[in-house]
């Protein structure tokens, strides 16, 4: 049973379903241009939910249409190519192994963590991709909060990516995301149909 303190704070239902189940995959957007001051408060919002040890990993290249944009999408899937070319905006979502270097900042409170995780690569690796992983669920999640369609993809050489968009800052690429303000009504295949999904019994446990 849900607490009325718990019920105060709910989302209406519309909300929600604009969130998870009323949005779907876009692969197809219209011409409107999406305004980068809307993306920076994207970004704004999505920055307060958590990460391992505050860590905040996740770095964005914004990719309007231009040469770099075109450079990298050789590098991926073709059947990701002319719709990604056609994209309003596109972002790759990478992370950097180097969140430490943040740390007097992210943890101000926990003297001399920057200097202690500096010798733990491999650990600032995987809680590097991990928690950016996880960022990427609160990216997208924001972009549709604020009224925008998504198309993320993963079908992509990431080390291409990174030679063309990292090569001075050492970001590693996870995916990539088309965004625009509204799947394009002249384009059938703009929006695919609902695939299935588990029912909540088939994929938790109660223990």
């Amino acid at each position: 049973m849900t607490s009325a303190s718990a019920m105060e704070k709910t989302l209406d239902r519309d909300a929600i379903d604009r969130l998870f189940e009323g949005s779907h995959t876009t692969n197809a957007f219209t011409a409107e241009p999406v305004d980068l001051s809307l993306i920076q408060q994207v970004y704004e919002d999505l920055r307060w939910a958590p990460t391992a040890f505050n860590a905040q990993p996740l770095r964005l290249s914004v990719l309007t249409d231009g040469p770099r944009r075109d450079a990298v999408i050789e590098h991926m899937m073709k059947g990701n190519q002319d719709k990604t070319k056609a994209a309003p905006l596109t972002l790759v979502a990478a992370y950097t192994a180097d969140w430490h270097e943040h740390l007097p900042t992210l943890q101000p409170q926990r003297e001399g963590a920057r200097e202690r995780f500096a010798d733990a690569e491999k650990m600032r690796e995987d809680v590097g991709k991990q928690s950016a992983l996880i960022q990427v669920g609160y990216l997208i999640t924001a972009l549709r909060a604020h009224g925008l369609e998504v198309g993320p993809m993963t079908g992509l050489k990431a080390s291409a990516f990174d030679e063309e968009l990292h090569a001075e800052n050492g970001w590693k690429t996870l995916v990539a995301i088309n965004v625009g303000h509204a799947a394009d009504a002249e384009d059938a295949s703009a929006v695919g149909e609902r695939a299935g999904r588990l029912e909540f019994a088939e994929a938790s446990q109660i223990l």
